[in-house]
């Protein structure tokens, strides 16, 4: 007889599901606390000043700039929670085991990333119990689910004859793209920490910014370098989901709903702060066309395909039809002769 916790653990997903909802949450409230423009208890403990301390100076803009990193830093795990729930519930349900591998590889990159703190030398407590409770859960439920890759689906073909596969291939470049910026983005905060256009932004070199509060550029550099790991983390997880997930209405919402997440709190939140750099932002909003366009070909191609199966099939219905009438002679030609329809499976 199963104990309670084995009956509530199942086969595991329900542990990845619970990995995908906490970091959907964590993220919200990321973005929701920094939004009020308070640190939290532990940053103002180790900066020995408070938010509005920090926002008396230069205009705000230092203020604002640590903002800006945490709102995109949230917004990117509300994205990646989303995937993982569309890759534990839709492709993992059906035993397709490079689900079980985008998993795994997505969250090894955001665990590793989160080591990086060895760079900056500043050691988050916060972060640090969130992700361990995160890590028990989620290679727990790797775990379990493990024994549920039982089927091998081979990587779905990329050209550019139909608006499915250019939307596709729109969706894999952008995958890369996230990919590329958020490895630069943690390597700068592990060592530069600000690109020219942050500074020109607020106005101060770094040495200055230093001089201010020793422990101020380790704490931006901090929130650099795990937005960064997100973005990767995330990039693993979708790249994989466009190159080996069926094309189907669940996966386009899953990825719209991680792409306002994502992109709307990463571009958005810029010309709410007055950082409107082209060399800064022109990267992210490029990268935001790409996939709106790789997303609504893809979503609006798979439609069309789904449209056009019934079609295609009953005119082969018709020519089974004509020729058995043609074999059978006009006596047996009455004879009806059904034949199923095979639909899309417009589900996961």
């Amino acid at each position: 007889m199963q104990s309670f916790t084995e009956a509530a653990i199942d086969d595991g997903r329900s542990l990845l599901i619970v990995s995908a909802v906490f970091l959907i949450g964590c993220g919200v409230f990321a973005v929701f606390q920094a939004s009020t423009g308070h640190f939290l208890p532990h940053d103002t403990v180790y900066l020995g000043m408070t938010a509005s301390q920090v926002c008396a100076l230069q205009d705000c803009r230092i203020l604002h700039f640590m903002i800006h990193d945490r709102i995109s830093f949230g917004g990117v795990l509300v994205a990646i929670g989303t995937v993982y729930l569309w890759l534990t519930m839709c492709p993992l349900r059906r035993h397709e085991s490079w689900a079980w591998s985008a998993l795994a590889a997505s969250g090894t990159a955001g665990f590793v990333s989160f080591l990086a703190y060895l760079g900056y030398g500043y050691f988050d407590t916060w972060h640090g119990a969130a992700t361990l409770a995160l890590m028990v859960a989620f290679v727990g439920g790797l775990v379990r689910t493990r024994r549920l890759c039982r089927q091998r689906v081979r990587s779905l073909p990329v050209d550019l004859r139909s608006g499915l596969s250019v939307g596709r291939s729109l969706l894999l470049l952008s995958s890369v793209g996230i990919g590329v910026a958020g490895l630069t983005i943690m390597t700068v905060g592990m060592t530069l920490v600000f690109v020219p256009q942050d500074l020109e932004y607020m106005g101060m070199t770094r040495g200055a910014i230093a001089s201010i509060n020793p422990h101020l550029v380790p704490l931006i550099a901090h929130d650099r370098a795990g937005f960064g790991g997100a973005l990767a983390s995330f990039a693993v997880a979708m790249f994989a989901s466009v190159r080996y997930g069926r094309p189907s209405g669940p996966l386009w919402r899953a990825l719209g709903t991680a792409g306002i997440a994502g992109f709307g709190t990463a571009v958005g939140v810029h010309p709410a702060i007055g950082y409107l750099s082209v060399m800064h932002l022109g990267p992210a909003v490029a990268g935001c066309v790409t996939f709106v366009t790789g997303l609504a070909l893809a979503a609006l191609g798979s439609r069309a395909q789904a449209r056009d199966v019934p079609r295609q099939a009953r005119r082969f219905a018709m020519r089974r039809r004509a020729s058995s009438r043609s074999a059978l002679g006009p006596d047996m030609g009455a004879t009806r002769i059904n034949l199923p329809i095979k639909q899309i499976d417009t589900r996961c």
